[in-house]
């Protein structure tokens, strides 16, 4: 047999040995959702460290605030050092979004009752009706119990300075919107040392924000958006491990 006849079987018989043991345990993992875990589309492992929100190469930290709770309490971010906290901006009276987000951060607080450096700031846009006698009727509603969730009111101009240009997630005053606002319904994560935290995107990005108005039973919105609440929960319990 000629040389290149013999360089042809072995050829052959290697790529078949390689076909018998690989190629089953690569359509396993095709098929388990396994085959990106450790590709560049998905830099987010089990033990990957949360990344931290920059801005101009700064490390965004919640800038300070104080205002007063439902229970009639001045409470400021000080209130929050040593803890892992998700901020979320809503009004009482919101037809739309803001339930939904309630009962997701209700979820949160029931999954993490246990935890004393776990806790939820809750700012309403609508601080000339949202008092804080309204704000404890509203949590005795959603069953907000937690002694660290503060539904917190104050000065309208201050509240949406924290908005819009702390934390960056949208807020107005928009008379022809339902209820009258416009938010844009996100949850931040915040670690223990007052810095805004977030898990990568498919790109190696930071998401920055999580998405508060998806109910994980319902999977999506009408505009195909995932929930997030399910990472929101992971990525909590990564903050209080750290």
């Amino acid at each position: 047999m000629k040389k290149n006849n013999y360089t042809y079987v072995w050829v052959s018989f290697i790529l078949l040995v390689f076909g018998i043991i690989f190629v089953p345990r690569i359509i396993e993992r095709v098929n388990s959702g396994k085959v990106v875990q450790t590709g560049r589309l998905n830099l987010e492992g089990p033990n990957e460290k949360l990344a931290f929100i920059e801005i101009n190469g700064e490390k965004r930290k919640v800038p300070p605030f104080a205002f007063i709770n439902q229970d009639s309490i001045m409470i400021t971010n000080q209130d929050y050092a040593g803890k892992v906290y998700v901020v979320d901006f809503f009004f009482t009276t919101c037809p739309t979004i803001c339930p939904i987000m309630s009962k997701n951060l209700v979820q949160l607080q029931d999954q993490f009752k246990d935890f004393e450096d776990f806790g939820v700031a809750s700012f309403t846009i609508n601080p000339e009706h949202d008092t804080p006698r309204v704000l404890k009727t509203y949590a005795e509603d959603y069953g907000i119990t937690h002694m660290d969730w503060h539904l917190m009111t104050g000065d309208l101009t201050e509240i949406y300075e924290l908005a819009n240009t702390g934390f960056s997630i949208f807020a107005a005053q928009v008379p022809e919107a339902a209820g009258g606002f416009e938010h844009s319904g996100l949850f931040a994560l915040v670690d223990k040392n007052g810095y805004i935290r977030s898990r990568k995107d498919q790109f190696g990005n930071p998401i920055v924000y999580y998405r508060g108005a998806i109910t994980q039973e319902e999977g999506e919105n009408d505009h195909g958006e995932t929930e997030q609440m399910s990472i929101l929960k992971e990525d909590i319990k990564k903050l209080l491990e750290e």
